[in-house]
């Protein structure tokens, strides 16, 4: 698969970069200024000029960087899609029409394109061109709510889940499109949001709220604050220890009882755990509180009861598993290591290795129009002319392949 990538942010690159990592050959495709993730938003955190943004989702990927406002750099775009099979977009609607380069237009000169579209809300309804983001999307869509409690400690998930669901959303379009291509000829068009997405993390809990029954129903999604949601019975959720945190999974009054052996939770079993889950938390967040981390992780271990340490980042790093699943793979640039994220699938045993790293701006740009059919004397024309900003090709990490030429 041989994808021309039109991404900013998160959304459109994490996309491309799940698809790279399982073997598409990407072209980023750039303003001459680079894209906006290049830039660092926490300037204090990385070596000075590293993007955490730009980092985590171009790897696999080559740099081409054009000034899609000039005619040329339109047109050199419609000759380069002709050896594409995928383009993938996450600019506002009506963007990539402006610039002559939307659906349409590349489905004129290569019918079987397939173009997958990224946006904030989708591209109808009354927000269809209003801007969206992450934090935006958690809130819109009930998240940040469902997180509560809503009413005295709203928070949002500490991460960008909307725009990476988003993009695992998109970039599994693309590969049933391309399956589809495969078997038919048919290219097409796929269209993903943000606001779509959120909701779809949500799919449990929603389908729940949608077809509740109200008359048996606790009112909104208020709760004691220890519950991890509002519709699964307590105590599911997050309690403090003498020493630590821990998170409990769904267990019953019976099983604490028989576990902890104190006689104050005996009222427990007398309590309906999901009408009376806040009275049931309280009771049992009580009695946790005065015991131990190596109490309760015997007690519950010997019992069968699920539960897990609350760890940060730096518990995180040296968790065992992080290892086991290869889930951090280190890489070397001129500019010092690297540590990334690995693609969170493995294929036939196998934690797929990156072949590229980020790639500078422009990085390969001669070798993208080349391939794309342009002759040395018009690459070198639109260099001249401010219209394309090419440096030298970025070396794989592990020996390539030859690129696929196509007829």
């Amino acid at each position: 698969m041989r994808i021309l990538s039109f991404g900013h942010y998160l959304q459109g690159p994490a996309a491309t970069q799940y698809l790279t990592d399982m073997g598409a050959d990407a072209v980023k495709v750039e303003p001459l200024g680079g894209a906006f993730e290049r830039k660092p938003l926490a300037p204090d955190l990385l070596p000075e000029g590293r993007s955490a943004l730009f980092l985590a989702a171009n790897r696999n990927q080559r740099s081409l960087a054009i000034d899609l406002k000039q005619p040329d750099g339109r047109n050199a775009i419609l000759r380069l899609v002709r050896r594409h099979d995928v383009v993938i977009e996450n600019y506002r609607p009506g963007v990539m029409d402006k610039l002559g380069i939307g659906y349409e237009a590349l489905k004129a000169v290569k019918e079987d394109v397939i173009y997958a579209s990224a946006s904030g809300y989708g591209p109808v309804g009354p927000k269809a061109s209003a801007p969206n983001q992450d934090i935006l999307a958690q809130a819109e869509s009930g998240l940040i709510a469902a997180a509560g409690p809503f009413a005295t400690a709203p928070a949002a998930v500490g991460a960008a889940v909307t725009d990476q669901h988003a993009a695992a959303l998109l970039a599994l379009g693309v590969a049933g499109a391309y399956g589809r291509r495969l078997a038919t000829g048919q290219g097409g068009l796929v269209e993903g949001n943000l606001f779509s997405a959120a909701v779809d993390l949500q799919m449990e809990a929603f389908t729940t709220y949608l077809n509740r029954a109200p008359a048996s129903s606790p009112g909104g999604m208020e709760r004691d604050a220890r519950l991890a949601n509002w519709y699964h019975p307590a105590p599911y959720g997050v309690y403090a220890l003498a020493d630590d945190v821990i998170a409990l999974s769904i267990v019953t009054a019976e099983q604490l009882c028989a576990a902890l052996k104190r006689p104050e939770l005996d009222t427990l079993k007398a309590l309906d755990p999901y009408r009376d889950r806040d009275s049931f938390a309280r009771c049992l967040a009580a009695v946790l509180a005065t015991l131990s981390h190596q109490e309760v992780s015997a007690a519950f271990t010997e019992h069968g009861i699920w539960f897990a340490r609350v760890s940060g980042y730096d518990a995180l790093e040296r968790h065992p598993q992080i290892a086991a699943n290869q889930t951090v793979v280190a890489v070397d640039r001129a500019d010092g290591p690297l540590r990334l994220v690995s693609h969170p699938l493995r294929y036939d045993g196998e934690v797929p290795e990156p072949r590229r790293l980020p790639p500078d701006l422009g990085a390969g740009g001669r070798a993208v129009l080349a391939e794309g059919g342009f002759g040395t004397q018009e690459i070198e024309s639109l260099i001249d002319r401010g219209i394309v900003a090419a440096r030298g090709d970025q070396t794989w990490l592990d020996p390539a392949p030859a690129p696929v030429m196509y007829p």
